[in-house]
């Protein structure tokens, strides 16, 4: 049974993605309820295993089975002294992460069916749903970073197909100068940068360790003091940072994010609440517990790697930290409600990465390293229910007035009451308002930094809570304050006045709504959770009583009967009062400020901040300047005739290999198999 309900969390939407196309000939509702089924099955199963888990252990069938649990455990390739094991781990921080994954993903399957109703290709949509969601559920699921490392692929895939869905690339599905094939092969290509660096680290860890697991890497801690002692391990971690850099969007790799809008909002939705950007945060918590069982070993063994370890979660704090603020100064200016909430989620995720990077510099202080490992678990759970409300929101407001611009939007409140009820809601949890979940974990993850000295990363993740409450409220007044713009007009003439969406579509919403009132003070119940976890860790019980997460009137007090909670409070009315100010009671005329003295930082901001720029002047306009220089001085005999001898010759050679026939790119294949094979034997 509990081999079963364990494999069925992932494996739940990848039958269905067989089903689907049988369930397609009886009818479109039958299809329909099917492509949702796939992600209620993995849901409830994921439920059940959650729920068990509570007390440190999974009661199945009357049996005890004490956490972490290997639920399967398949010898890949057995060498001599090397194992590579592909199975399904149960513990806190996997069960947790499956259950906000499912829980979130069905409401959106849900709310999917009457959002995608009529789309040409909806047949293509809800195969490709599921695959993310099983892709996403095995990542988080998988024992070791192989298994991890196949979901980790099979969401990048989907994610490719998803952001470029409108692959025909209708203007209308532009997202500013880019088509969403465009879109969704930036995607595929950044994520891949990353990708690479995380897949180098995983065959260096492997080489020195002789396991991919998990477990097995966290109860041996010798291959990192190999590691240490050759001078490559915060080498090997700040390669394997690059994955999480790359999937969750953080700088440099961050601008494949606002693109990914292209798809329909559901995706967007998917992809920035529960899913994808997600999988990095994941990775980094996953790590950082092998890493605190590492360190805490080899400093039995009198081996020390605090240095190490502080260069790799120096990084991942600066790094989310400013990544926070970058984003967060983006979102102030963007023209689109997509994009605002793009801008949104590369920021928070910023604050995740920041609250890792500190736990992890506390690494020899057990209390405060509890205290800071949770703060970003919260975030993650707290940033998926307010985000999914937000872009599903967004969604409701694009089906209703056919366009995601706010030069379309405007007096949207009086046509839409309850969407805007529910999209406030939502935008104060982001804004940090008290008392919704945005704020309580937001302001955990600040006292964090400031109780344990991270100075530099509290004053910059306060100054981009300031930023995140202002472009919050701007949004709201630009979508349901002032005037109605011509496109809204148009659809009242006409006869299509903007309303709220439907059942299907708000059901979701209110229940999201509801969860991001209550779950905040939901957080204490959620570390207990954890408890087993970090008594895995070896952490000593005693600490639990010094960490105030544990325990909701300490959490509730202490959150509050503080100096910092009066900063929280000053960092929202200072972020607030301005864009009310500006769009929502309109005092100001914020196009003479624009196009007077703050011009230049608006295109600052606007052409955000010019990374994007200068990536594609180097990798896409450097690309073509060298293919077309390659044609124009040696294909078309500019080069002179013996360049052009030696290109003719050269590409008749590579012709030859390129035959076609499957034999003989099989034969290719199996050749450079062995090759890799003998190369793999000789270096070991």
């Amino acid at each position: 049974m509990l081999d079963l309900l364990a494999n069925l969390i992932w494996l739940a939407p990848f039958i269905i993605v067989f089903v689907i196309p049988l369930a397609n000939k009886l009818g479109s509702k039958v299809r329909d309820v099917v492509a949702v089924l796939g992600g209620l099955l993995s849901a409830s199963a994921s439920l059940i295993l959650g729920l068990d888990a509570f007390d440190g252990v999974l009661s199945v069938g009357g049996t005890s089975i004490e956490i972490p649990y290997d639920i399967v455990m398949i010898d890949w390739f057995p060498v001599d002294g090397y194992r590579i094991t592909f199975g399904v781990l149960l513990d806190p921080l996997s069960l947790f992460m499956a259950n906000v994954v499912s829980l979130i993903g069905s409401l959106i399957l849900i709310y999917s069916i009457d959002y995608m109703h009529g789309d040409e290709s909806i047949l293509r949509y809800w195969v490709l749903m599921n695959i993310f969601i099983g892709s996403m559920q095995l990542l988080v699921l998988g024992d070791s970073f192989l298994t991890l490392f196949f979901g980790w692929e099979g969401v990048g895939f989907a994610s490719y197909a998803l952001i470029g869905y409108y692959y025909k690339d209708e203007k209308k599905y532009w997202i500013g100068p880019y088509p969403p094939t465009h879109a969704g092969m930036k995607a595929f290509i950044t994520t891949r940068i990353g990708d690479i660096g995380l897949l180098t680290a995983i065959v260096i860890i492997f080489i020195s360790s002789g396991t991919l697991n998990f477990i097995e890497l966290g109860s041996d801690p010798q291959w990192a003091g190999q590691l240490a002692r050759e001078g490559v391990l915060a080498i090997t971690l700040l390669l394997a940072l690059l994955g999480p850099i790359g999937k969750s969007a953080q700088f440099p790799l961050h601008e494949w994010l606002p693109e990914a809008m292209a798809g329909p909002t559901t995706v967007s939705a998917l992809i920035h609440a529960a899913t994808m950007v997600k999988a990095g945060v994941y990775l980094l918590g996953r790590v950082t517990g092998i890493l605190y069982n590492v360190y805490w070993g080899l400093e039995e063994l009198g081996i020390n790697i605090y240095g190490e370890l502080q260069t790799f979660y120096t990084a991942v704090a600066l790094i989310g930290a400013f990544t926070a603020f970058l984003a967060a100064s983006q979102g102030m200016v963007s023209d689109q409600i997509k994009k605002v909430l793009a801008y949104s989620t590369v920021s928070q995720l910023g604050y995740m990465f920041a609250a890792f990077g500190v736990a992890g510099l506390l690494i020899d202080h057990p209390e405060a390293f509890v205290d800071a490992y949770l703060t970003s678990i919260f975030h993650l759970s707290s940033h998926a229910i307010f985000k999914a409300l937000l872009f599903l929101s967004a969604g409701a407001i694009g089906h209703a007035v056919g366009s995601y611009l706010f030069s379309d939007m405007g007096g949207l409140k009086r046509y839409m009451p309850t969407t805007f009820m529910l999209m406030l809601v939502g935008s104060l949890s982001l804004a940090g308002v008290p008392p919704f979940n945005g704020f309580w974990s937001k302001d955990a993850i600040l006292h964090a930094a400031y109780v344990e000295g991270q100075f530099l990363v509290y004053i910059i993740l306060a100054l981009s809570a300031v930023l995140t409450a202002f472009y919050t409220f701007r949004m709201l007044g630009l979508a349901f304050y002032g005037k109605e713009s011509d496109n809204v007009k148009h659809l009242i003439e006409h006869g299509h006045p903007p309303h709220d969406p439907g059942v299907l579509m708000k059901t979701p919403l209110i229940i999201l709504a509801g969860a991001s009132i209550i779950s905040g003070f939901l957080l204490p119940l959620l570390a207990g959770y954890f408890k087993p976890l970090f008594e895995y860790l070896n952490i000593e019980k005693i600490v639990f009583e010094e960490v105030i997460l544990f325990k909701l009137p300490d959490f509730l007090i202490k959150s509050i009967l503080t100096p910092l909670f009066a900063v929280a409070m000053i960092i929202v009315v200072v972020g607030i009062a301005p864009a009310y100010y500006i769009y929502i009671i309109g005092r100001t005329d914020i196009l003479k400020l624009v196009d007077g003295p703050l011009k230049p930082l608006w295109l600052f901001l606007y052409n955000r901040w010019y990374i994007n720029s200068i990536y594609y002047r180097i990798f896409v306009d450097g690309l073509l300047g060298l293919s077309n220089s390659i044609f124009k001085y040696i294909e078309s005999n500019g080069g002179g005739d013996m360049a052009k001898n030696i290109y003719i010759s050269a590409s008749e050679i590579v012709r030859r290999l390129q035959t076609g026939l499957l034999r003989m790119n099989m034969s290719y294949l199996l050749i450079m198999f062995v090759a890799a094979t003998a190369l793999f034997i000789v270096v070991v």
